[in-house]
C-alpha cells in the first residue's frame, strides 16, 4: 500500500510525496532527512493523506496534487 501525502511546512509551504510508511516519513522529515525541500523549509505536520495499492496509482495522483493552486491543496485537507 503506498500513501500520497500532503505536508504543511513550517513556513506554511506545502510539499507532496509519497510513501509506504506515512509515521516513519514524518519522522524523517522532522528529523532533516527527508527531501531537501522539507529540509530547508522544516516539516510541520501531515495535512492530507489518500492510500492507493500500486506505486503508479500514487505516483500518478502525487503529480496531479503538485499540479493544483495552493487553495485547491488546502482544500484536500478539508475533505
Amino acid at each position: 500500500m503506498y500513501v500520497v501525502y500532503l505536508l504543511q511546512c513550517k513556513d506554511g509551504t506545502l510539499y507532496a510525496g509519497i510513501t509506504t510508511d506515512l509515521k516513519r516519513r514524518l519522522k524523517e522529515h522532522s528529523e532533516k532527512k527527508g527531501g531537501r525541500y522539507t529540509r530547508a523549509h522544516g516539516a510541520e505536520k501531515i495535512i492530507y493523506s489518500e492510500k492507493h495499492r500500486t506505486r503508479s496509482a500514487a505516483l500518478k495522483r502525487e503529480h496531479e496534487i503538485k499540479g493544483l493552486r495552493r487553495e485547491k491543496k488546502l482544500a484536500l485537507s478539508k475533505t
